[in-house]
């Protein structure tokens, strides 16, 4: 019997736990989920929170039902520290033994500059009760209407959220009526409109520029946010923009339980893997999702990270699932899914709009990559949002 400790609940440690059981097909291996959340969160729908459009209880699901389900344990605590040589996982509801370990933990939110973040002077759309005090930051803003700034600090990998939330503001400050009362700005690490970390899509830059001359909004690239003020963002070249109202993404870094555990990851909190999310130094232990160290492959001006929530999560979850299953089974040759090589698929809402993103790998080199521009409803991401609840209400992690 082997026992598999899944260090976190969401995208990445869900699909890992319910893969593994349904590989494996017996309850004699343990499978223990640990997580500081009860529920799983669909977070690419926390950018509509903020404007009404949805309330948390309505993308979110109790992972306990899930997991009974299929026969996985699962504990409400926080993963604090990992002894790798005793095999060890430390938690604030105890100690669990594990023979595999899977590190599944997601971001922890860098706020290292200045006036930056919940407790400084931006809001931010990464976590429920963000998004959720950014409702009376947007109420004020329609009462007082002024400038917005709405863009990502250096070494930000979530661009593609960033630009979400910066579409729909616009189409919500549209429909008020308040668009010629509050000029918008985009601030981004970016060396061009429609990196997003990736290096860009074909058609990404021109397409992505065109919409925002459209929309009429300003947009600065190869921005460094070097501060944020009551009412300014503060960038290195001594640029100083009003702000009545700031959206700022942060750099993600990685969960205290990784940078706790000597020899478990880099000093930023991320695991070191190879292709087959197995760690690089302990074939024991696996990674998925944001605890995945992938550096960025690009020389800009401005550090930017590399986008690994979504789509990527799921691979890397389901290839470390198909890979502890092997070497309990005793076989030695591990199914290799690189991260630069999944291949790229994403839904980003715009307001009333929505732009399809396809591309045959992630990163570059690539055969195939596209964006396409739906200029006539924004139903996409909605349907998989219903469809993924679905999914994970019913443990259906082998599903797309």
């Amino acid at each position: 019997m082997a026992n598999i400790v899944v260090l976190g609940g969401n995208f990445a440690g869900l699909t890992t736990a319910l893969e593994a059981r349904r590989r494996l097909g017996n309850t004699y291996d343990r499978i223990i989920v640990i997580s500081r959340s009860e529920d799983f969160l669909f977070v690419p729908s926390l950018i509509w929170v903020p404007f009404g459009l949805r309330d948390i209880s309505q993308i979110s699901l109790p992972l306990k039902p899930i997991f009974d389900n299929h026969d996985i344990e699962f504990i409400h605590a926080e993963a604090t520290k990992v002894n790798i040589d005793s095999q060890v996982v430390s938690s604030t509801a105890g100690e669990f033994p594990y023979d595999y370990l899977v590190v599944a933990t997601g971001p922890k939110l860098d706020w290292s500059v200045p006036g930056t973040g919940p407790h400084g002077y931006t809001s931010c759309v990464c976590t429920p009760p963000d998004a959720l005090a950014m409702r009376e930051d947007i109420n004020k803003l329609l009462d007082s209407p002024g400038p917005v700034v709405v863009g990502a600090a250096p070494r930000a990998g979530c661009m593609g959220a960033a630009y979400e939330f910066l579409l729909n503001l616009e189409h919500f400050l549209r429909k008020h009526d308040l668009r010629k009362k509050t000029p918008i700005t985009w601030v981004t690490p970016e060396p061009f409109l429609g990196h997003f970390g990736i290096g860009g899509m074909r058609t990404g830059e021109p397409m992505i520029r065109q919409m925002f001359e459209h929309l009429d909004i300003k947009w600065i690239t190869n921005s460094e946010i070097v501060s944020a003020g009551s009412n300014t963002i503060n960038l290195g070249d001594n640029t100083e923009l009003e702000a009545s109202f700031s959206m700022i993404m942060p750099a993600f870094i990685g969960q205290d339980v990784v940078t706790n555990s000597t020899g478990l990851g880099t000093a930023a909190g991320f695991i070191p893997v190879n292709g087959a999310y197995q760690h690089q130094r302990y074939s024991n232990i696996f990674a998925a999702g944001v605890a995945v160290d992938v550096p960025s492959p690009f020389q800009t001006k401005v550090p930017i990270g590399v986008p690994k929530t979504g789509f990527p999560a799921d691979v890397a979850g389901k290839t470390a699932a198909y890979n502890i299953a092997r070497l309990i089974e005793n076989r030695k040759q591990l199914r290799q899914r690189p991260f630069g090589r999944i291949p790229g698929l994403c839904v980003m809402d715009a307001g009333s709009k929505e732009v399809i993103m396809i591309s045959n790998h992630l990163l570059r080199p690539r055969e195939f990559s596209l964006l396409l521009p739906n200029p006539f409803y924004d139903g996409g991401k909605r349907l998989f949002e219903k469809y993924f609840l679905w999914k994970t209400a019913h443990g259906y992690s082998f599903l797309p």
